[in-house]
């Protein structure tokens, strides 16, 4: 392969199989397999990345976005999506569409023996704000410019901890 060649496949391929995965666990819920495809490309707007669930864990927590869109692709195996209070299964082959709002608050739970491997895919809008159904907390986030892989603001809380718009203010 030429240096371009190279170049040009480093920014913009990336092969769910082969990338390096690191394990995110926190038990006794959550244990996934997962890499982020898009790290280090050409995409600015447009995240995905790949999971593989342990049987009978969850992936991140029930949840909701109020900018991006989401879109989950099974791969490989059977589970459910928990979404809007309901557990819908889900089975290799399916496509999961889930747009911003809290009208479908989702998680994917491996509720099978084997693993569940799938891609999630999201519009990466910026700022964001994410609500967590389960626990009250809602996260707010800001990304650097396209091609700055740094964040730029970060903040989990919970709900309950409103202050008032003049707080701390002179």
């Amino acid at each position: 392969m030429s240096e371009r060649t190279e170049q040009l496949r480093a920014l913009l391929i990336r092969n769910v199989e082969t990338i390096e995965k690191q394990r995110e666990q926190r038990e006794p819920l959550n244990d996934t397999l997962c890499a982020r495809l898009g790290t280090g490309t050409a995409a600015g707007k447009l995240g995905i990345s790949v999971d593989i669930l342990a049987p009978g864990k969850r992936g991140c927590p029930y949840h909701f976005h109020y900018a991006q869109e989401e879109a989950f692709v099974v791969l490989e195996g059977e589970g459910q999506l928990r979404v809007a209070g309901e557990l819908l299964a889900l089975r290799a082959g399916d496509v999961v569409f889930i747009p911003p709002g809290p009208k479908y608050p989702h998680q994917i739970v491996n509720s099978s023996t084997g693993p569940l491997k799938f891609l999630s895919i999201s519009t990466r809008e910026s700022p964001e704000v994410v609500e967590y159904p389960d626990s009250g907390k809602y996260m707010a986030m800001a990304a650097a410019p396209p091609g700055d892989a740094t964040q730029r603001f970060s903040r989990v809380n919970r709900l309950a901890d409103d202050l008032d718009y003049w707080d701390g203010e002179p």
